[in-house]
């Protein structure tokens, strides 16, 4: 198994729709223009965040259960920017709209200026040939509460191909998560 580098990440995104929107250079502001960056990097692709979230609240006590997810255990804001409460989590969707090739895997990690701040950002890998709007999660982690900012970066994916063409892909197996647009809430 390899990491792919920019070139192929170029490649995939413009002859086969691998990424949309897509950004093909790293994009930064300076001065009072600065922004986290997102767009292609060396060896990934650094994601920004809509302008849609759904910041968890526990104004019900609720419990939060995967298996019966109350959807009034969230807000809905649309902004350009998101408060998450102290010790609470939001989440969100990339602005981008990914198609995984059936031989690869792509890991998310968050971007170190957001880590730096106690914000951690969790995604599961995207499996072969899933497709849709990642669902981003942002836990802060602080005593503070913690801003996000839509429309610029906030994780890089990985893009690993292995050495054989999977039996079973995401597509294959009809999972539960195909095709999803827009933050998507647990499923069972």
């Amino acid at each position: 198994m390899s990491i792919k580098s920019d070139k192929w990440i170029r490649r995939m995104a413009q002859e086969h729709g691998m990424i949309q929107p897509f950004v093909e250079q790293q994009v930064y502001g300076k001065g009072e223009n600065r922004m986290i960056s997102y767009g292609v990097s060396s060896y990934g692709y650094d994601v920004r965040c809509a302008n849609e979230f759904k910041v968890f609240t526990n104004i019900n006590s609720a419990i939060v259960d995967p298996k019966n997810f109350d959807e009034n255990s969230f807000v809905d804001v649309k902004n350009d920017v998101c408060i998450i409460p102290p010790n609470s989590f939001a989440l969100a969707c990339t602005v981008e709209f990914f198609r995984i090739p059936r031989d690869m895997l792509i890991i998310c990690l968050g971007k170190s200026t957001y880590a730096r701040c106690g914000i951690i950002v969790n995604v599961t890998p995207l499996e072969p040939e899933w497709e849709g709007h990642v669902t981003l999660e942002f836990s802060n982690t602080t005593t503070l509460p913690a801003k996000i900012y839509a429309n610029e970066g906030v994780a890089q994916m990985l893009f690993l191909q292995s050495d054989e063409v999977c039996a079973v892909s995401y597509r294959d197996r009809a999972g539960k998560y195909q095709g999803q647009c827009g933050v998507t809430l647990p499923r069972t």
